[in-house]
């Protein structure tokens, strides 16, 4: 037989279309090609096309024109038991494959793809090699030959469950990348932005468009290193068990804005590799900025009412009033402030009518301005604070009110160091606060905190604190006053 002279293979008793061998190399004789020379691409090309078929997620059968089985794959075997060898050369579904009485209607919804475009699907029954049955939905299509003919018509299937359980994964995550309430970024391995859903965009300050490829850094300013700390540790370890809080400064047109992300990290690894390979993090924020801040100056506010409480029993104890304006001065240093003074007028007190005369203070009680510590008193000689006109405790006692002071985020460190010696206040003092010793009606002095550079300024709420323990201290030393005035003869 001539090389020239072809016949189809048959696979299972029916021909493999479209994959032809040498009949001679088949049967092992030779042609004129030589016993040197095999001819290989026909064998080759039919090899590819098994391990191709076998290697599908689906399962997949193939029927000629006239309904009879010609391949079925590992998949296919898998869901319903038949081998290759019992499947191919059966004359459609029925009495193995699906029961008689369903077998007319199941071929002919199958066989009807030959005489319509594109593919159909179906869902029916079939009966598995142990005699149970499973739901599978199919999707058929028609096989033309060289004519363009209908030659028969290919079916690929899955169990209903299977494929409701990739159409659910599939709109979860259409819907996360649209539709979500919170923030869904995908980031890819080099810690960049991959996708990102419209919550997110509008929280990150950007387009979704933009913000693709872009470093984190790019759109925030705080939080970065934090962020891409559990990125990357996500991407080695695996998602942390809970949530995590994150605050970060964005950039945005309008300028930075300071929020709190509640973060939760997923590590997205490829489905199709035999080991992980990890193609990057799944990130879902949500925005709770508002709650955060609730929750802490609620929780601000109990830590300041129990220091009040503590030190007003503490004072409770003291014999000497002016010791008791001090423990009052302690208390409220804790996560408040870092120094405080407490300057009292020349001459006890200053009544309303005597806003015409200037304003002398002096010094009563400081904290160390070294290292931390506790209050101590001061100013036994009675000598005047070298405070300059327009010095914030001098305003506070002729207000009669709190006053702020603050040097400014933007000075240099030799500015603020100036601004702060010339107030008579530590070098290292950024942010000041005054409110004025009242009691009786009378103005006693001036109460100062002082804050560094590590914290922020002082604001109302800080404010309204300052005028609580001024209230306090403003009554131990008016009932010292009075009690030095009995004293003296």
């Amino acid at each position: 037989m001539k090389a020239s002279e072809r016949t189809d293979v048959r696979y299972g008793g029916r021909s493999l279309q479209g994959v032809q061998v040498s009949a001679s190399r088949r049967s092992g004789t030779t042609d004129e090609l030589g016993p040197d020379e095999p001819e290989q691409p026909e064998r080759d090309g039919a090899d590819l096309l098994a391990a191709l078929l076998d290697g599908m997620d689906a399962a997949l059968c193939a029927f000629d024109a006239d309904g009879v089985v010609t391949h079925w794959n590992r998949e296919a075997e898998r869901i319903l038991g038949w081998t290759a060898a019992e499947a191919v050369g059966r004359q459609g579904f029925a009495g193995w494959a699906v029961r008689r009485a369903d077998a007319g209607e199941v071929e002919e919804r199958l066989l009807s793809a030959m005489r319509s475009p594109g593919r159909q699907v179906h869902e029916f029954a079939l009966l598995t090699k142990d005699g149970g049955r499973v739901l599978v939905r199919t999707q058929s299509a028609a096989v033309r030959g060289p004519d363009g003919r209908p030659a028969g018509v290919y079916c690929a299937f899955s169990e209903v469950h299977a494929q409701i359980d990739l159409e659910r994964s599939i709109a979860l995550s259409e819907a996360l990348l649209e539709d979500a309430s919170w923030g869904v970024v995908l980031v890819d391995a080099d810690l960049r932005p991959a996708v990102v859903n419209a919550h997110a965009a509008r929280a990150l300050g950007a387009g979704r468009t933009s913000v693709l490829g872009r470093p984190l850094g790019d759109l925030l300013t705080q939080g970065v290193e934090e962020l891409e700390n559990a990125l990357t540790h996500v991407l080695a370890e695996g998602a942390p068990p809970a949530p995590a809080e994150v605050w970060v400064r964005v950039r945005t047109p309008e300028g930075e804005r300071r929020r709190c992300w509640r973060s939760g990290f997923v590590r997205l690894a490829s489905p199709l590799a035999e080991e992980p390979v990890p193609l990057g993090v799944g990130w879902l924020f949500q925005d709770v900025t508002e709650a955060k801040q609730v929750e802490q100056e609620a929780a601000l506010l109990r830590f300041r009412a129990n220091q009040l409480h503590r030190a007003a029993r503490a004072a409770a104890e003291c014999e000497d009033p002016a010791e008791a304006a001090v423990v009052h001065l302690d208390f409220a240093l804790a996560g408040f402030a870092d120094h405080a003074l407490i300057d009292r007028v020349v001459g006890g007190a200053a009544a309303d009518t005597d806003a015409a005369e200037p304003v002398r203070l002096v010094r009563v009680a400081a904290t160390p301005s070294g290292a931390p510590g506790p209050s101590v008193p001061t100013g036994t000689a009675g000598l005047p604070v070298r405070y300059g006109e327009g010095h914030p405790a001098v305003q506070c006692v002729e207000r009669a009110g709190s006053v702020r002071a603050s040097a400014g985020v933007r000075a240099a460190p030799e500015q603020v160091r100036e601004w702060a010696v010339a107030r008579q206040w530590p070098a290292d003092t950024v942010h000041g606060l005054c409110a004025v010793l009242r009691s009786r009606g009378r103005t006693l002095g001036a109460v100062t905190f002082l804050r560094g550079a590590g914290r922020s300024a002082f604001e109302r709420p800080d404010a309204m604190y300052a005028e609580d323990v001024a209230a306090h201290i403003a009554t131990a030393l008016d009932l010292a006053g009075a009690t030095d005035a009995r004293e003296t003869p």
